[in-house]
């Protein structure tokens, strides 16, 4: 799956509207600076910025937000930009994840006993210091396992990729998969929300070092449900979201 299949997608999604959709990276290319650019160039005097990260966090959301702004800096004439808000409680992103779900589990031998919610990790203290994104993830949970129907003891929140000495958000996705197989859970199912799109944490590290973590402690079934990425609710829920940031702008 490719980025640019993401952007063809929402661009059709968005038929009919006078809107030019394309797509930067915070790190790497194509850079933030390059893409505001070709849209000044392009006559664009006003962009809307869409951070594609469901749950807000200071080193996600607010960095790419810091870039954007920084090449705003160097616009002579700067167009009239807004920002995407975290969507991590809408409902069409929550019934696509819901979606993903259910087929994950229709197409599985035998029904996951749970299904952990892997969000990528944060040192514990960004929570004390005011960064929304562990109630976000919380709630993501809360309101996934109740479009599911599920009851608490079904589906569970925890966090991955920590490094460094600190201390984390809790639990920890590694530690908890082998603590669950342990107590004598033989099959389990991981799905990554706060990823709009699979990445390296979620192709290596949850199918490889958590996949491993889980059966090495006598686990005998792991399923990984991929990232929503260029599935048709994913697109229809961020047209969607599109269209009502785009509110007053469009004819």
């Amino acid at each position: 799956m490719r980025k640019e299949n993401i952007q063809q997608l929402i661009e059709a999604g968005l038929q009919g509207a006078e809107v030019m959709v394309d797509f930067c990276m915070r790190y790497g290319n194509p850079s933030t600076k390059s893409k505001v650019r070709k849209m000044v160039d392009a006559g664009c005097d006003r962009i809307l910025f869409f951070p594609l990260y469901p749950n807000y966090a200071g080193p996600t959301s607010a960095t790419a937000n810091d870039q954007f702004f920084r090449v705003l800096m160097e616009e002579k004439w700067q167009p009239v930009v807004r920002i995407v808000p975290p969507y991590f409680d809408e409902p069409a992103y929550i019934d696509a994840l819901a979606q993903s779900v259910e087929r994950a589990y229709a197409s599985a031998k035998e029904r996951p006993e749970i299904l952990l919610c892997s969000y990528h990790g944060v040192p514990e203290r960004y929570l004390r210091e005011g960064d929304p994104y562990h109630c976000q993830c919380q709630k993501t949970t809360r309101l996934l396992r109740e479009r599911l129907g599920w009851s608490e003891t079904e589906i569970i929140t925890t966090f991955q990729s920590k490094f460094g000495p600190e201390e984390w958000l809790k639990p920890y996705t590694v530690e908890e998969v082998a603590r669950r197989a342990e107590a004598g859970v033989k099959r389990l199912a991981v799905i990554a929300p706060a990823f709009s799109a699979d990445c390296i944490e979620t192709l290596e590290e949850i199918q490889g070092e958590i996949c491993e973590a889980f059966m090495h402690a006598g686990g005998e079934s792991f399923t990984y449900i991929p990232c929503l990425n260029d599935q048709p609710a994913h697109i229809a829920a961020l047209s969607g979201i599109i269209r009502e940031n785009l509110g007053g702008w469009l004819a």
